[in-house]
């Protein structure tokens, strides 16, 4: 079982942006430290719910400042770029981090950000597969030619090419968020793990990796490819003495961040959105991940694998919005948690 953090940068009320990014910076360098084995990125765009506007970036920042931990995105919007420029980010930071580097990709949302870099609706709702195609063959293909929908160009050599023999590996790692059934095949169909989200239970986790096997051995893919399909489940963690204590942390601090964050986002189109309720959210968050002493922590992230068959967790460190609160856990979480699950 693989442990690591979660990173938002997120903006909690009454912080400024920089303040956010510092603990998102500290977080992910104390996770080195504390001997996590990765460190997740996520990307947001003009709101404060998550500061980080290009995942990659800070990840090529935190592959120049470790040394062993793996960086991975979660995720990379890809209907907001060019699969070919962010498929030669990736083959950089493979290259140059000796492969501890993890392309998360997902489809984003219908945000303004669609208008702001001109990809337009369309983008998202249909032309999700198409990019992941291209930015995969990228990633394998000494040259790349398109003929497709939103992308088309003649054929040009692949300038660094990922698979190289520096790294061991044939190029950087790949996942795919997914959330719904749709996306679970598209990634199976490709033998992609997933990224599952934050709101969904052991039971939804295990459907859906139930979804991605099937769908996996429908596509011809081999027994051993979906055997060893890594999926990473994102999750919450706060650590204390007594539950209660973590759980009121939470509580007193998150509710404030999710409604000032997720008030924020603005669709392209101008469609209604349902909002969580974000005390109810909060409580929800608490309940289903390792929120309280360090052995319920454990017990909890042990029980989540046996009933989904999920081997790596992406949990979130920050949800205090305090730095020295987010250190205690991270450091807790590598010296009292791992210890128990290994």
């Amino acid at each position: 079982m693989y442990v690591g953090s979660f990173v938002l940068g997120a903006q909690f009320p009454g912080q400024g942006q920089g303040e956010a990014l510092h603990r998102a910076v500290r977080s992910a360098e104390v996770a080195e430290e504390a001997g996590l084995d990765s460190v997740w990125l996520a990307e947001h765009h003009f709101v404060p719910y998550g500061t980080c506007p290009s995942a990659v970036t800070l990840a090529a920042l935190l592959l120049g400042r470790t040394r062993r931990i793996r960086v991975g995105t979660a995720v990379s919007v890809l209907p907001t770029v060019h699969p070919v420029a962010l498929g030669e980010q990736a083959a950089l930071l493979h290259l140059t981090s000796g492969g501890r580097f993890t392309l998360g990709v997902g489809r984003g949302g219908p945000w303004v950000d669609l208008e702001v870099f001109g990809s337009g609706l369309d983008a998202y709702e249909n032309g999700f597969p198409e990019s992941l195609d291209l930015l995969l063959r990228w990633l394998r293909e000494p040259t790349v030619g398109a003929s497709g929908e939103r992308f088309a160009f003649r054929e040009v050599p692949v300038v660094p090419r990922p698979s190289q023999a520096l790294t061991d590996t044939p190029g950087p790692e790949v996942v795919v968020a997914c959330t719904s059934p749709k996306s679970v095949r598209l990634a199976a169909e490709r033998g992609l793990p997933m990224l599952l989200g934050m709101h969904a239970g052991d039971e939804e986790k295990a459907d859906m990796v139930a979804l991605w096997r099937r769908s996996a051995r429908a596509a011809g893919r081999t027994p051993e490819e979906i055997a060893g399909a890594a999926h990473v489940a994102a999750g919450v963690c706060q650590l204390a003495d007594r539950r209660q204590d973590a759980a009121e942390t939470l509580l007193k601090a998150m509710p404030g961040w999710l409604k000032q964050g997720l008030d924020a986002h603005v669709t392209v189109d101008g469609r209604k959105r349902a909002m969580r309720d974000p005390v109810a959210y909060t409580e929800l968050l608490c309940g289903l991940h390792p929120v309280g002493t360090p052995r319920l922590a454990g017990d909890r992230l042990a029980a989540t694998a046996e009933r989904t068959g999920i081997s790596r967790f992406a949990l979130l460190v920050e949800g205090s919005g305090d730095l020295a609160a987010t250190e205690d856990t991270v450091r807790r979480l590598g010296a009292e948690v791992l210890p128990q699950l290994r």
